[in-house]
């Protein structure tokens, strides 16, 4: 062994001990005549310390050659610190070393190895290796292993069985784009890799596992961004003979449980709100609950006056915002830029003003009186101090718009707290929707949902109004969790097939043995699958995922460490029998 201890482990209890550390160095003080040495490992950070008196000319002309980052071996006693550290837990003591090895010299390294460093994103993606030195990424990859710890040991003792399932699968005309490999065996023909293990999952419930757990890897081709990878980790669960309910109980413990044990953060009852209100109420349905803001509508108050932006509405809708009369003109110019550029596509926004004196203050004075501000002012319970904002327009697109710029004045007044935690249940989630595109339905979120029962028979006259027996789980405005009831009869199965357009052939090509499957007994089941990425990035106060992730992919979704994808040799080509790169 290189060592009888680690670097974060010794204390003012061990003193007088003779002891051999290993590890990196991270920061060296020479004086001279006395000399410090930062040795740092996962564990922690170690002082040693060289000096005339009691070390050797040989051994300081060795500790002299040491740089940053070089990996050495010592062995030494432990002594008490005459200048303690409270930051660190081993601030008490140092070790005198008596013995030094360098291990492995190091060059100096392309950035900083501190908790702040001086490297870019794109740098330290490239030298990852080094980035994870870093306590910052070092402690977001204990964070991670520590959930996943935590899942599978409660998910385990609700006797839920862990079973692996493939990765190299059937490509499905369903969902994001597939990535795909040739298979040099079957010459022309090609596997999908899983977008995920849904259709096994629910063989799996046919095949009476009853409960069943996955922490699997699942892959989509899709455009990224910084809370997506091309490759990311489900925490993928199903049951069976199990409702809606049955779900919900289950996996709010199994996150109350998480934070009870990760973060020592006891999470209350989760609301449960309907996709409908959440669309209403918020314009998303990933509402954030750390703060209020919520929709006001307004037609009645402002259709009744000579301005026609809001009488030819098709709706005028608002929030509140508490304190906000604070807004000087120019802040209020700055929101109204924000909504009015492309990605958002508003023509502008109003407010009013609450003022101090009791008195309404208006960006559309000209058409409204006291009176009629007052009315505002009640239907939306502001208060004196308060500013309502204003949009209106298109029914959905103007909920869209106005949920952004709620999201917006969040941000930009640090009401999202990431240490406080607010989840909740969205669930009667429409079953299908229309794609003015293709001019067809697709399912919201798979051909395997179960539509609501009660519902079923509006599925081939109103499919629009089918809700589904979906539920997703939200935590601060993000979507961790997402599931539903699944259809176990063929008969439904089919038609749902039917509906979404695909002909009896199409779907015996593609899902032919899951329908086969369910001829053979299959039981009522449903199931959910947590984003295990996002999960342990707003746990650990971040949500952007890349930081989360041991070796992650950049916007592009390139390996810049790698230097992945990559071209492969013309033999490479010939075997798996694709003549051409692109």
């Amino acid at each position: 062994m290189y060592r009888t201890h680690n670097c974060g482990e010794l204390r003012i209890s061990d003193l007088n001990k003779e002891v051999e550390l290993s590890g990196w160095v991270q920061k060296i003080r020479d004086k001279g005549f006395i000399m410090w040495v930062d040795l740092r490992d996962r564990y922690g950070i170690t002082q040693l310390i060289f000096d005339q008196e009691r070390t050797s000319n040989e051994l300081i002309e060795s500790a002299k050659k040491l740089n940053r980052e070089f990996v050495i071996n010592i062995k030494g006693s432990v002594i008490e610190r005459k200048s303690k550290n409270s930051l660190i837990k081993t601030g008490e003591i140092e070790v005198l070393v008596t013995e030094l090895t360098i291990l492995n010299a190091s060059i100096t390294p392309p950035f900083t190895i501190e908790d702040e460093t001086d490297g870019g994103e794109e740098l330290r993606m490239k030298y990852r290796y080094l980035d994870i030195r870093r306590n910052p990424i070092k402690e977001n990859i204990i964070l991670r292993h520590k959930i996943t710890q935590e899942v599978r040991k409660y998910l385990s003792d609700h006797s839920f069985i862990e079973v692996e399932t493939p990765y190299l699968i059937k490509s499905t005309p369903e969902g994001a784009r597939d990535f795909v490999v040739p298979s040099r065996m079957n010459p022309g023909e090609f596997y999908a890799l899983p977008q995920s293990p849904q259709t096994f999952k629910q063989l799996l419930m046919v095949a009476g596992m009853d409960k069943y757990f996955q922490i699997v890897k699942c892959f989509r081709d899709e455009d990224l961004r910084a809370d997506r990878q091309p490759e990311f980790t489900q925490i993928d669960c199903e049951m069976s003979f199990v409702q809606q309910q049955d779900i919900l109980d289950t996996f709010e413990n199994l996150v109350k449980n998480l934070f009870h044990n990760i973060k020592n953060i006891e999470l209350e009852k989760f609301p449960v709100i309907t996709y409908d209100d959440a669309i209403k109420n918020y314009g998303t349905d990933k509402p954030d609950l750390r703060y209020d803001m919520t929709f006001v509508e307004l037609n009645n108050v402002t259709q009744h006056k000579d301005f026609n932006v809001f009488n030819k509405s098709e709706l005028v809708v608002g929030f509140v915002i508490k304190g906000g009369n604070s807004f000087t003109r120019k802040d209020i110019d700055k929101y109204t830029e924000w909504v009015k550029r492309p990605q958002i596509g508003a023509s502008g926004l109003a407010y009013m003003r609450m003022q101090d004196d009791g008195t309404y203050k208006s960006s559309v004075d000209k058409f409204y009186d006291q009176a009629d501000l007052k009315k505002w002012a009640e239907v939306s319970n502001a208060s004196t101090g308060d500013i309502l904002f204003i949009l209106s327009g298109e029914k959905d697109k103007v909920r869209t718009q106005l949920g952004a710029l709620r999201v917006h004045v969040a941000e930009t007044l640090n009401l999202k707290n990431p240490e406080d935690f607010k989840p909740l249940w969205v669930v009667d989630f429409p079953l299908l929707e229309w794609d003015e595109e293709t001019k067809a339905y697709h399912a919201m979120h798979h051909p395997f949902t179960s539509p609501k029962l009660e519902h079923l028979s509006l599925i081939n006259s109103d499919p629009s109004a089918v809700r589904a027996d979906a539920y997703d789980l939200v935590l601060n405005g993000n979507e961790i969790g997402g599931g539903s009831i699944r259809i176990h009869d063929k008969k439904i199965q089919q038609k749902m097939f039917d509906c979404l357009g695909f002909t009896k052939d199409e779907a015996e090509k593609q899902f032919g043995f899951l329908m086969n499957a369910f001829e053979y007994g299959a039981p009522p089941h449903g199931g959910i699958a947590f984003g295990l990425d996002r999960l342990v990035a707003i746990m650990g106060g971040n949500e952007i995922i890349r930081d989360f992730i041991a070796f992650p992919k950049n916007n592009s979704g390139r390996d810049v460490m790698i230097d992945s994808p990559s071209s492969v040799s013309a033999d490479q080509l010939k075997e798996i029998n694709l003549k051409t790169t692109l």
